[in-house]
């Protein structure tokens, strides 16, 4: 992802483009525009915190007590998209109040590109759920991590995102933190995995981290390239079509293996009793949705780096509850790779806090302080 100056330039730039074409927007009063600004800024944030430290347990609850199936998981993390609904439902009959529906909906364009990057999360949420039946909680959020790396190459060259050697320290560190992990596989392998089983969840996860790092900035593309001035109202609308695609692709997953019908067989099978499995399903329906919202909220606000960092920020609550809930073990190759994780967190930051300094320093105060 860019710079804290590139993220603050691409809020400027929705704000101007909503001044340009001045219905794009419900009109706000001015001195509330900075403040709904933020508004939405610290939901995507919350939605982001509960779906990401909240997601991974819910699907690991969902193996640990009997659950068996790939495809059923992977289909959860986006069948909630009805949710989004109500609120686009809400703010279309807001806007035939005030008589201006043609301005609410999204342009085709963009949600054409919405269903294709929506297959994409559907195969990134089968490598995810598959990676998780096989490694622990606190093992495949260390590897997830390494989305930013993947997001910041993407980032550069899908939306031209700039790179300073904080970066490329923060992705090398990311990288070691996930072959620490590889070398010492057998450290934290859980009761019942075989070893090829636990690689085939290493690396699934690894590459479904690679392929999440890719969606990112297609999707901050996306909102570029959009003729009309992209609105949170038509972000709504952009994940519907996304969130529709990926459980379009998923169902054809569940119906090819037939998980539809094994539903009901395996929620009376389930340790923690038939009740429990379906409120297990709709929390992991729930909890990925307010995740998706969040990402693409984070992305219309501010930009996809900043989205994959937040991801990322969050990876040490998630460890940590891990441990609380399921036991797992916290072996010092974790503790390792999570230090090298955190350590290419503050690498990356402090790159950017530099980058923002030296863009916001006049250039008549820079030209003095260069002569002798």
């Amino acid at each position: 992802m860019g710079s804290a100056a590139t993220a603050t330039s691409n809020m400027k730039a929705v704000e101007e483009g909503s001044e340009q074409t001045p219905n794009s927007h419900f009109p706000d009063p001015p001195a509330n525009n900075v403040r709904v600004k933020w508004w939405l800024i610290l939901l995507s944030v919350t939605c982001m915190a509960i779906g990401s430290i909240g997601g991974p347990l819910l699907i690991r609850l969902y193996y640990v007590h009997g659950g068996k199936r790939k495809w059923v998981p992977s289909w959860l993390q986006t069948a909630g998209f009805p949710l989004v609904l109500i609120p686009v439902l809400i703010l279309y009959i807001r806007y035939r109040f005030h008589e201006r529906p043609s301005k609410f909906l999204a342009e085709p364009k963009l949600l054409i590109t919405g269903v294709l990057i929506g297959v994409l999360i559907g195969l990134d949420n089968y490598m995810y759920s598959l990676g998780l039946s096989y490694i622990p909680v606190s093992t495949s959020s260390l590897l997830f991590a390494t989305q930013l790396a993947f997001t910041a190459i993407f980032a550069l060259i899908i939306v031209k995102q700039k790179f300073t050697h904080y970066s490329v320290n923060s992705i090398v560190l990311m990288i070691l933190g996930s072959i620490i992990l590889c070398v010492h596989e057998n450290n934290d392998r859980p009761p019942g995995v075989s070893y090829a089983q636990y690689l085939l969840g290493f690396f699934v996860t690894l590459a479904g981290a690679a392929l999440f790092g890719f969606t990112l900035p297609c999707v901050e593309l996306a909102y570029l390239k959009a003729s009309k001035a992209i609105t949170y109202t038509r972000v709504l609308q952009f994940q519907l079509a996304l969130n529709i695609s990926a459980t379009v692709f998923c169902s054809i997953g569940m119906l090819i293996n037939n998980d539809f019908k094994a539903i009901t067989r395996e929620a009376r099978e389930y340790e923690l009793g038939e009740t429990k499995y379906y409120l297990v399903l709709i929390s992991n329906a729930i909890v990925f949705q307010m995740l998706s919202l969040g990402s693409l909220g984070v992305i219309f606000c501010v930009s996809s780096l900043f989205s994959g960092i937040l991801s990322s920020v969050f990876l040490p609550l998630t460890e940590v509850a891990a441990v609380i809930v399921f036991g797992e073990k916290f072996t010092a190759e974790k503790g390792m790779a999570l230090a090298l994780c955190l350590w290419g967190f503050t690498s990356y930051f402090y790159g950017e806090y530099q980058m923002k300094k030296k863009l916001q320093t006049p250039p008549a105060l820079v030209s003095d302080a260069s002569d002798p």
